[in-house]
């Protein structure tokens, strides 16, 4: 390989093992400093907006399974009877 192959990934040189790990705990610590702890206002608001969206899928849920199976006791049902 020539100099010029080798310089052609823009100067940066593969790194070692270790090196790597180093530089990944350099940017996990980095992302963690930027991580913003909510206040208790923003923590029940969250709280409550997570409770109804659960709430609102269970209760579509319910009514899906309410209808599926209603409908298959009336289609498996009404089949037996003819």
């Amino acid at each position: 390989m020539t100099d010029a192959a080798v310089n052609s990934g823009k100067g940066k040189q593969k790194k070692g093992f270790f090196a790597r790990i180093m530089l990944f705990l350099r940017q996990v610590i980095s992302e963690m400093k930027k991580v913003v702890t909510p206040t208790r206002s923003e923590l029940i608001n969250y709280f409550l907006v997570v409770l109804a969206f659960v709430l609102v899928v269970i209760a579509l849920v319910t009514a899906l399974d309410y209808v599926f199976g209603r409908g298959s006791i009336f289609l498996f049902t009404r089949h037996l009877e003819q």
